[in-house]
């Protein structure tokens, strides 16, 4: 048996037109590869500004409802206050039950009166003039009904 002699391979391109490593080339290095472009920088920062602006708006307009319903609520409280103070200065001759509805009245001389007596029930001639209707809440104040 002969030894093969070693055939030695020569490539057929031009070595000037063959690159060692073409993953690393800043252009695409073959016809079918993906085209490669230079990226607009100054474009995707203005992209992602203007995303992170969209983003922490979105975020403040949920604070700003939060803190919408809070005062809300802080103002339903002292309307509370206020119509407990206003109904504990009045007249009263009952003892109000947790959880009754009664009616706030206001007679001619500005001192104010709380009855069990709605506003319909009085007939033609209320006696006084009708303020709210209320009820007595477990804490000791007053909601003022619809």
């Amino acid at each position: 048996m002969k030894k093969e002699e070693k055939v030695k391979f020569v490539n057929p391109i031009d070595p000037d037109k063959v690159a060692e490593n073409p993953g690393i080339m800043p252009y695409a290095h073959t016809v079918g590869s993906a085209v490669i472009r230079p990226t607009d920088k100054g474009r995707i920062k203005g992209l992602a500004v203007s995303s992170m602006y969209e983003q922490t708006e979105m975020q403040m307009d949920q604070i700003r409802e939060q803190v919408q319903l809070l005062v809300d609520q802080a103002d339903t409280i002292r309307k509370r206050v206020e119509i407990s103070e206003k109904i504990y200065l009045a007249n009263m001759s009952i003892k109000p039950l947790i959880g009754k509805t009664y009616h706030l009245y206001q007679k001619k001389d500005g001192t104010n009166v709380l009855s069990m007596v709605a506003p319909s029930e009085w007939g033609n001639s209320c006696p006084y003039e009708f303020e709210a209707t209320v009820k007595l809440l477990s804490d000791h104040t007053w909601e003022v009904q619809g």
